[in-house]
């Protein structure tokens, strides 16, 4: 299970550090995105809150896609960086909006 990582990349850091991409595989994509509580959609858009409140630009790419295939359309991902702005301030969210604008 891959959950739309690079493959090299995901081999890259097995061999780095197998434990690392074990417990991502099977606790975090495994466990905890399957819990039933909150849907993929409501863990999706936490999850990018999340992101652009630390200001971790790297990771958006990845969950952005995981975010539309969860049903997150581009009007609400729009919608989430604009409420955020206020709250996490304004260079994190024009940063997550260029990373929306790139995808």
């Amino acid at each position: 299970m891959n959950n739309g990582i690079d493959s090299k990349l995901l081999n890259d850091m097995r061999d780095l550090a197998p434990d690392f991409v074990k417990y991502g595989e099977h606790i975090l994509f495994g466990e905890v995105w399957r819990d039933p509580t909150l849907t993929p959609k409501e863990r999706s858009l936490s999850t990018l809150s999340a992101l652009i409140s630390i200001g971790n630009t790297e990771q958006m790419p990845f969950h952005l896609h995981l975010a539309k295939k969860n049903g997150v359309t581009e009007k609400e991902m729009i919608a989430l960086i604009t409420h955020m702005a206020f709250y996490v301030g304004w260079p994190k969210a024009a940063a997550a909006l260029n990373i929306v604008e790139k995808q």
